[in-house]
């Protein structure tokens, strides 16, 4: 039978028929597992907070309406706003971690949700109102519950991954630095991705590409590309052609448009200095962003609600001692109480930055000098103020208007800007974001004054790197880090 199959077009035929159905109908259900797979590990923390919340509340006797419905809910929108505990730092596999790194990520996520709910309860007094061994019950039981949720539906993931039936071949078309980092990150992650490597094909011998053959396995030129593709069964076909090479890129889309491989094309911006940097579709045309505010869609709103609710809690609680330091102003030397000053804030746009005035001058022309260790001109009130950065908490109001944020780079001067844009390439990329009170230069120690422009680059490069890395568990970060550095800033004067 398998000689009459070898020996008949029409039965070869048949068989490599079958064979691609299979595949694809394999492709079809991994596809498909690991969609419902996301769609469970998203829902999860919201479903599992709210159903104990629930559950609890019947097991004590408590009933389940008024403030309880409007914590389950609020809980669950919060859960579905922050990203989920599957969440990886770039760079890292994606679909699998560590049992103890996602547990860990789990606990921080739901400490966060609760000092959110917290803030909220102690705004609003409605934290009284609440049954206190329902309330401490859940708090205590649902990470117990999402991290056994989690584990289960990730032991799930790690079946499906590691199944060899479900293992999708890929090769490349073009052996370049771009190709073949990509596909030394697929080989790292292992079977975790779901990808195999068969190898790479380039117009260049192996001796032209100068890579050696551990890290790239050249299995022929462009022209054998298709059908290799058809002969070995291959599932994906990574395009890294440069940009230069279109026409060539046009004619292998034509070629293996007689296979069902799917295709995906690299582009060489790997060059480029990349802020935020992903694929998306503008009027049915895909585009890739090189440069972009950490802060599209849903991911602005959590940045904006968090500032909201933590510059509020923060007002709140500091009330007393802004009096206090209002009243040490006015009795330190003649002047405003209020010092506002001109600044750049989201988009390059000019902003009005208030803080308690802590020197004899209000400084805010075409000439600005920046402060200087036991520089004259601070007063005695205003030098106690800088040294805690006490003289920034009418900032705080600043927030609230939507002009500046708790953590972001550090607004300067115009007159300041409109000399360091001038010596330093990028500076202008940091006003992608609302300016912050604190940001990832200032706990890293680049504050006080910028007599160097090498200061001043140095800064710039944390404000860049802030942007590239953000995350609402990056600003947390910078916060609690701020807290400590203020109590023993060397720089602050």
């Amino acid at each position: 039978m398998l000689a009459s199959a070898g020996s008949d077009p029409g039965a070869y035929r048949l068989a490599e028929d079958s064979k691609r159905m299979t595949s694809e109908a394999l492709s079809f259900t991994r596809s498909f597992s690991i969609a419902l797979l996301s769609l469970l590990e998203a829902v999860a923390p919201p479903a599992v907070s709210a159903g104990l919340l629930f559950g609890l509340c019947n097991a004590y006797g408590t009933e389940f309406r008024g403030f309880f419905i409007v914590l389950a809910i609020l809980v669950a929108a919060l859960s579905t706003l922050l990203p989920p505990p599957r969440s990886r730092p770039p760079g890292t596999p994606q679909l699998l971690s560590p049992s103890w790194p996602l547990a860990g990520r789990i606990l921080v996520r739901w400490m966060i949700i609760i000092g959110i709910l917290l803030a909220i309860g102690f705004v609003t007094k409605y934290s009284a109102d609440f049954s206190r061994k329902v309330v401490v019950s859940w708090i205590v039981a649902t990470p117990a519950s999402l991290i056994l949720v989690m584990l289960c539906l990730q032991e799930l993931r790690r079946r499906l991954m590691y199944d060899p039936a479900m293992v999708r071949r890929v090769a490349f078309a073009g052996c370049n630095e771009i190709s073949v980092a990509l596909a030394r990150r697929i080989g790292e992650s292992g079977e975790l991705t779901g990808l195999k490597v068969e190898g790479f094909f380039d117009d260049r011998n192996a001796e032209r590409l100068g890579v050696p053959g551990e890290r790239a396995r050249l299995l022929g030129r462009l022209p054998d590309l298709a059908s290799f593709v058809k002969r070995r069964g291959i599932d994906v076909v990574f395009v890294a052609l440069p940009v230069r090479h279109i026409q060539r890129v046009m004619q292998l889309l034509d070629e293996l448009r007689d296979t069902t491989v799917s295709i995906y094309y690299v582009p060489d911006i790997f060059a480029f200095d990349l802020i935020q940097a992903r694929s998306g579709e503008l009027f049915g045309i895909p585009v890739v962003a090189l440069c972009e505010t950490p802060f599209c869609g849903y991911r602005g709103v959590i940045k904006r609600f968090t500032d909201i609710v933590f510059a509020a809690s923060i007002l709140i609680v500091t009330a007393p001692l802004m009096l206090a330091l209002v009243v040490m102003v006015r009795l330190s030397s003649p002047g405003p109480i209020i010092f506002p000053q001109r600044r750049y804030g989201l988009d390059g746009r000019e902003i009005t930055v208030w803080k308690f005035r802590s020197m004899m001058v209000v400084e805010d022309g075409e000439q600005v000098v920046q402060a200087k260790r036991q520089d004259p001109r601070i007063t005695r009130a205003g030098r106690f103020m800088r040294r805690y950065s006490l003289d920034e908490l009418p900032q705080l109001f600043n927030v609230l208007q939507g002009r500046m944020s708790l953590v972001g780079p550090r607004p300067h001067a115009v007159a300041h800007n409109e000399q360091y844009r001038k010596l330093i390439k990028g500076y202008m990329v940091r006003h992608k974001v609302p300016p912050g009170m604190t940001g990832l230069a200032q706990v890293n120690g680049c504050r006080g004054e910028t007599s160097r422009i090498e200061e001043m680059q140095a800064r710039v490069n944390y404000d860049l790197e802030y942007l590239r890395r953000w995350t609402p568990l990056l600003d947390l970060k910078i916060l609690l880090l701020t807290a400590v550095r203020v109590l023993r800033d060397e720089k602050a004067y």
